[in-house]
């Protein structure tokens, strides 16, 4: 399941674009304009359906303008079509265009190709329920709070959430984090791993699972 954000003035289409993705499984947030509540939220999204032809701040101006903040997919559906509006939507930052009026087999295809397709590397956020880890500062926010964790601790997280589901063990985060050349051993990670559950628990939230015998992962 995906968390997706549509924006469009129209009110039916939006609730046409919930009712349809609804289907797939997906989660659908809806919004008929931008607004300050939204902006603070782009993070947790997994892709955008964008308008361009809204009053106030338009589609292609605020796709330029998030590009930056966010890694996943945005998807223009709009009438404007033309090869000019086309070639400024993708120099925009837009991943792909769905035409008005369009079909409901075009919508969920297209949808669920580029949800498929994304598996581009995050530089900006990665973000789990209420859980963001904040790249490029290096930082973890768990209910919108700051998590206070070592450099270690840190990068224990964000290797276990970067390949979330998948088994670590010891050994192998040992190698990853520290090196092989490293002055301590594996056994030092069962005390990170023992910190860092101790703050995420404090903070609300219990994400890394033990596999008894195996390892480490990330819910």
């Amino acid at each position: 399941m995906a968390r997706i954000l549509a924006v469009d003035d129209e009110e039916q289409i939006l609730i046409l674009i919930r009712n349809v993705l609804k289907k797939d499984g997906h989660e659908v947030i809806c919004h008929t304009g931008i607004t300050e509540e939204l902006m603070a939220d782009l993070q947790k999204f997994d892709l955008i359906l964008l308008d361009v032809m809204m009053p106030g701040t338009d589609g292609f101006t605020f796709c330029r303008k998030i590009r930056d903040q966010v890694d996943c997919p945005i998807l223009f559906i709009t009438a404007k079509t033309l090869e000019t509006d086309v070639d400024y939507g993708f120099l925009a930052g837009a991943d792909d265009f769905i035409k008005k009026p369009f079909s409901i087999v075009e919508l969920r295809a297209r949808v669920n190709a580029h949800l498929r397709r994304e598996s581009r590397q995050k530089h900006q956020c990665i973000a789990v329920a209420d859980i963001r880890f904040l790249l490029k500062e290096k930082e973890v926010w768990v209910h919108q709070k700051k998590l206070m964790l070592t450099k270690s601790e840190y990068e224990i997280c964000e290797l276990l959430i970067r390949h979330r589901m998948q088994v670590f063990s010891r050994e192998q985060i040992y190698e990853t984090i520290f090196g092989y050349e490293g002055e301590s051993d594996a056994s030092a990670i069962t005390e990170h791993i023992k910190n860092i559950r101790k703050k995420f628990a404090e903070a609300g939230e219990e994400p890394i699972e033990t596999v008894w015998g195996i390892g480490y992962k990330w819910n």
